[in-house]
């Protein structure tokens, strides 16, 4: 891993990840500075003894008692009974993450948007460890946020590089670097290689990055797909290098989703909601002049056991009714008269004409 190299080289193309430090929880600590220092939870209604609300993310300090995405805030409570639990507040988060988009493009680069505290931006530099200060120093000046660059060859590259610079840091690693840095980690160290995939590549003696990275590509192919399978193999190998692209993100589809606090019986009750969510996901693709071409429910079980049921439509529409119509059939699919904990609507769109 190279944290610190001497430039003496020409310019040439790189990519570099930038990931917001702690980022929901860092704009709330701007918005309350008394709450700097302390741990901080951020989700849902902000209320822990509510149930099946969960962490969006947590503070550095929070993080230090285990805290982490995804856990019940019940849990985060328990395990932090001192720490301050915040509402999400999706308008402020956005807000902040426009000002740092618009900072990154602020030098010569190409950035490309990966979420509100995620980008890969694409460079050509002979000392990228000095523009990623760079960035580095104008987000504090104008954003008060920090962030932590990985500097690679590859998104693949620079991505894994940022999980060495976490927090604030810088980190390189190249094709020259890589084997030595991740070589003896596991598949799933990897970003995209999941545990089916690391099971399923178990299955076939690949245990490490390295595995990975000198396996034949046949038995790749066979196993996964003529496509999926030789592109595990270039995932060992560190990435391919697509170039960024700043093309802005059209959604393919849109859907909406509520956890119930208390496990819904009645099928009346279970079709209103279907149909109040089904409403509003249309509402909302039909006000940016999008149609619907497909239409899915999702149903999750107080078992935890989750399905979902997808259904092509016979032509694309703006008919919130039409999708309405459409998910209480899907959901008459599913076994009759089970409780249900998690409903979801989800439209697939109709993309614009390039």
């Amino acid at each position: 891993m190279e944290l610190i190299q001497p430039q003496c080289e020409d310019p040439r193309d790189w990519v570099l990840h930038v990931d917001l430090d702690q980022f929901l929880a860092a704009v709330e600590v701007l918005r309350h500075p008394e709450l700097a220092g302390r741990p901080v939870v951020v989700g849902g209604d902000g209320n822990p003894r509510r149930p099946r609300q969960v962490v969006a993310t947590a503070s550095y300090e929070a993080r230090a008692f285990g805290i982490r995405s995804g856990m019940p805030l019940g849990v985060a409570a328990r395990k932090c009974p001192e720490a301050v639990f915040l509402p999400s507040d999706k308008p402020a988060y956005e807000a902040a993450s426009v000002r740092v988009m618009e900072t990154l493009r602020s030098f010569p680069v190409v950035v490309e948007v990966w979420g509100w505290d995620e980008a890969f931006v694409g460079a050509r530099t002979a000392d990228p460890e000095a523009l990623a200060a760079s960035m580095q120093a104008r987000l504090r000046e104008r954003t008060r946020l920090s962030c932590a660059i990985g500097i690679g060859e590859t998104r693949l590259q620079a991505k894994t590089a940022t999980g060495f610079a976490k927090p604030a840091g810088v980190a390189r690693l190249t094709r020259a670097t890589w084997i030595g840095t991740m070589g003896a980690k596991p598949v799933s160290a990897l970003w995209g290689v999941g545990t089916r995939t690391s099971e399923r590549l178990a299955d076939l003696g690949i245990a490490t990055v390295e595995d990975l990275a000198r396996a034949d590509p046949e038995p790749l192919a066979r196993a996964f797909g003529p496509t999926i399978g030789p592109s595990l193999k270039v995932l060992g190998l560190g990435g391919d290098q697509t170039p960024i692209d700043d093309t802005p993100y059209v959604a393919r589809s849109r859907g909406k989703e509520v956890t119930f606090e208390h496990d819904l019986t009645a099928r009346d009750e279970i079709e209103q909601h279907i149909v109040l969510l089904a409403l509003q996901v249309t509402e909302s693709v039909v006000a940016e002049r999008r149609r619907v071409t497909h239409v899915a429910v999702k149903v999750r079980r107080p078992s935890f056991f989750t399905r979902t049921k997808i259904h092509k439509l016979p032509a694309p529409t703006i008919d919130a009714t039409v999708v309405a119509s459409t998910a209480l059939e899907l959901f008459a699919r599913f076994e009759p008269d089970r409780a249900v904990r998690l409903l979801g609507v989800r439209v697939v769109l109709e993309m614009p004409a390039s």
